[in-house]
């Protein structure tokens, strides 16, 4: 189970951004040399594809609402695209090593892709397009970190990206709470409101 660690850290950024790595690792391995990235992933159609995919997502996702159906789309594709990265990286690996890789970069890639939807719906809040372009600036660059750590150290990267998926699960639920909480606070105020109005209507 060597391979146990890049999978997890390159499940974990594929649910945040699955062409971002597909696009990272085929760099790594068709011009930096990195011999364990799977040459699958340094073919040339597969770089351009990463490439086209990763520019969509990089607007879709700086745009308030926009993210947030493009994250719903990417629901399946994410842990999809984590599961196939891990079954890869297993390379001539036992079949039941190969499906516990999967299982493991898809499980990954699903749960960092459930925080980043629930943080964008929280950040969507806000009345300002501001917070989206920092908030996708700031997980591409992470993303793109967890990643190169990952070539020189597989277990310092799933080390940090484990730590960056429970602080993400931890401030999700800790936003949405206080975002339910608003909600509540203001739907009571408009009942006051209105139970305080006078009536328009006649006698």
């Amino acid at each position: 189970m060597e391979a146990l660690p890049w999978v997890f850290s390159s499940g974990w950024a594929s649910g945040i951004n699955s062409y971002a790595v597909v696009l990272l690792l085929g760099l790594a391995g068709r011009f930096l040399g990195v011999d364990d990235v799977p040459q699958a992933l340094t073919r040339t159609d597969v770089l351009v594809a990463a490439g086209v995919l990763f520019l969509l997502d990089t607007v879709a996702d700086k745009i308030p609402y926009v993210d947030s159906v493009w994250d719903a789309v990417h629901t399946a594709i994410r842990p999809t695209i984590g599961a196939i990265l891990g079954v890869l990286i297993a390379g001539d690996a036992s079949t039941p090593e190969q499906a516990f890789l999967a299982v493991t970069g898809g499980t990954s890639a699903l749960v960092s892709h459930l925080v980043k939807a629930g943080l964008r719906a929280v950040v969507n809040t806000s009345p300002e397009p501001a917070s989206n372009i920092v908030v996708s600036t700031a997980e591409d660059v992470t993303v793109a970190g967890v990643v190169s750590v990952s070539l020189l150290n597989p277990w310092l990267a799933a080390g940090i990206a484990g730590v960056l998926l429970l602080v993400g699960l931890v401030v999700v639920l800790l936003l949405l709470g206080r975002v339910r909480k608003y909600r509540r606070e203001r739907r009571e105020r408009r009942a006051r409101a209105a139970a305080g109005a006078p009536s328009t209507t006649g006698p």
